[in-house]
């Protein structure tokens, strides 16, 4: 009976560490397809994408930022609507593997939402003459990171575990509710922020026809941030679930 039941025992450490050997493969595949997509689009924004025709000197050569500010705004609304929607599962399932979904996607989010200011400030120099103006749209989208990183903060200052997933979940819902007002705020207020999709802007400062090279290489670097986030989420995730068995353990010794 002992050998019967030490052999489904082997068996199952074999069949997880068979399933744990296609995870790392996965996880590193994904990983490379970051790097390449990382690369490809640099080389496309400096290289392939054409210049933009009614710019000129500094502005023409800051505008080639775009394609990686345009990245970053892809990638850190990926990553909050991934927050939103592992927020509404916690709160539906109180299963605390969507609260780790959740957190480190607002983390991944904030250091994308950060670049996203950052890139806009380095391409406003230029443009505006100055790296910051109380602009709707650069103001909305600051909003925006100093919501989530105020999540952060708040979460990290509760001790009990499934207390700080609970706040942490109903407060991604309302900080979610900053996504739309940044992306029409160039549309419902006076704004010189140019609107590159879906609309225009009569009052805009900057804007450019976007060519058949240049919506190529927003498409790359869409992907590329895409990818990007998808490998840091896994990597955190699987860090936050590592911390919280720790948790576990400690607290199964402490009883």
């Amino acid at each position: 009976m002992s050998s019967v039941s030490t052999s489904q025992s082997r068996a199952g450490a074999q069949s997880k560490t068979g399933r744990s050997g296609v995870w790392d493969i996965l996880i590193l595949i994904i990983n490379i397809a970051a790097t390449i997509g990382m690369v490809a689009l640099v080389w496309a924004s400096l290289v392939y994408a054409k210049p933009a025709t009614n710019l000129a000197g500094d502005e023409q050569l800051a505008q080639r930022i775009f394609y990686i500010h345009m990245g970053c705004n892809v990638g850190a609304l990926i990553a909050f609507i991934v927050s939103l929607t592992g927020s509404v599962l916690y709160l539906i399932t109180r299963n605390l593997r969507w609260d780790r979904m959740s957190q480190a996607s607002i983390e991944i989010g904030i250091i994308i939402g950060l670049g996203t200011v950052i890139t806009g400030s380095i391409w406003a120099k230029p443009t505006w003459n100055t790296f910051w103006t109380w602009d709707p749209r650069l103001t909305t989208a600051t909003i925006t990171v100093l919501v989530y990183v105020a999540y952060v903060l708040f979460r990290n200052g509760i001790d009990n575990r499934r207390t700080r997933a609970l706040f942490g979940s109903i407060y991604a819902l309302f900080a979610f509710l900053t996504i739309p007002l940044t992306y029409y705020s160039a549309r419902w207020f006076r704004s010189i922020h140019p609107v590159v999709f879906s609309g225009d802007n009569a009052d805009a400062q900057g804007g450019f026809a976007v060519g058949s090279t240049m919506m190529q290489t927003v498409a790359v670097g869409a992907i590329a941030f895409t990818l990007l986030f998808i490998a840091l989420l896994i990597a955190r995730w699987r860090q936050l679930s590592m911390e919280d068995q720790l948790f576990e353990l400690r607290e199964d010794l402490e009883s």
